[in-house]
């Protein structure tokens, strides 16, 4: 006789800690036993076997869960199962969730089936189940090509089509962003920054340089992109190289950071000015050409960073330093008399100081 198993569900009940180990790409086996050591099992006259048939039930609901949750907009309008707002917005919070160190390591990588076929050496080198990295790198590249074409706010873009918390959007929106914009993230010298530490570089570009930008004037391209018309404007700042107004331009500087900055600061600001500030300003107008935008945190590390590490200066020194240069800029009469000049160097400054302190080394 042929035996037939039957699974009927209905207002089901979720354990997010099951759920959770399911993410993690954990066996029904190996969360079966995981949960043994947190459930007292006697108490309930229970076994391990039952415990595991439970296990494997959640594995049941969670799997026929999984096409849902890669669209997640039609969880709530769904009728397999029934669940509470509440429980629908753990679900897909959780499921959209990932750890900083994959998500750190796909950065570099192109969301593509080859990229994917890697992710073994990925998950060796993190500790991460294999199934969770998938997961992750899945999510990302379904977050990344919905939104890619599309015009708006990417953060408002993913959240109405992924249903995310304001936080979680903004993550993927640096993904999303650093991705679109091929930035070079791999580069061993840059290893020692975070996924957190590009998320906020990236997403203090979506605000400001981006399309999205409140300085933008041209509103109708994608918000992934950087504003063109901005990063052609900002090759009009190079004539701060320009001798008069270097010199005039070290010399307001000194006289602000004189009362700030430790003497042997002080004297190494003096000494490196020039080639710190045509480092800087390279940057800034090298921003229109692609090779030049995707090498910016490797160019900021390797002109400012790496340099200013080896004379010790401290994160407050830099943080002094990048105020004093993009204030006193504005003092100078090439800015009294531009308006348009003022807006581009303000508008630029204020993304760039933020991301050269966010990378800085903490020690």
């Amino acid at each position: 006789m042929n035996v037939v198993e039957v699974f009927v569900g209905n207002n089901c009940a979720i354990s997010t800690d099951i759920y959770d180990l399911w993410l993690k790409g954990h066996t029904a086996q190996e969360a079966a036993k995981s949960q043994q050591s947190k459930v007292p099992l006697k108490t309930y006259g229970a076994t391990f076997e039952d415990l595991y048939t439970d296990v494997i039930d959640h594995y049941r609901i969670f799997a026929g869960l999984e096409e849902m949750l890669k669209t997640p907009t039609r969880l709530s309008h769904q009728l397999v199962y029934q669940f509470d707002p509440e429980t629908i917005d753990i679900l897909i919070q959780k499921y959209y969730s990932f750890d900083a160190s994959v998500i750190r390591e796909i950065f570099g990588r192109k969301l593509n089936s080859r990229s994917r076929k890697d992710l073994d050496d990925l998950s060796e080198e993190t500790g991460v189940p294999l199934r969770s990295c998938r997961r992750q790198f899945d999510n990302a590249k379904r977050v990344f090509k919905t939104v890619e074409e599309m015009s708006g706010r990417l953060v408002d873009n993913i959240q109405t089509h992924f249903c995310l918390k304001e936080d979680l959007a903004k993550a993927y929106a640096a993904i999303v962003f650093i991705t679109n914009n091929r930035f070079e993230t791999g580069k061993k010298k840059l290893n020692y920054l975070t996924f957190e530490d590009f998320a906020v570089c990236a997403n203090h570009m979506i605000s400001n340089w981006s399309y999205s930008s409140e300085d933008c004037q041209n509103h109708e391209d994608m918000d992934v992109d950087m504003d063109r018309d901005f990063l052609m404007d900002l090759r009009e700042v190079k004539v701060l190289m320009e001798r008069e107004y270097a010199e005039e331009h070290r010399s307001l500087m000194l006289r602000v950071l004189q009362p700030t900055v430790r003497e042997k600061v002080l004297t190494e600001m003096d000494n490196n000015f020039r080639s710190v500030s045509k480092a800087i300003i390279n940057i800034a107008s090298g921003l229109n050409h692609s090779k030049e935008s995707r090498d910016i945190f490797i160019d900021v590390f390797e002109k400012l960073i790496e340099p200013w590490v080896q004379m010790s200066w401290s994160k407050s020194d830099a943080y002094h330093f990048l105020n004093a240069f993009k204030d006193t800029a504005l003092q100078l009469d090439l800015f009294r008399t531009s308006s348009k000049l003022v807006k581009i160097w303000e508008r630029f400054m204020s993304t760039f100081n933020p991301l050269v302190l966010q990378m800085y080394p903490k020690t």
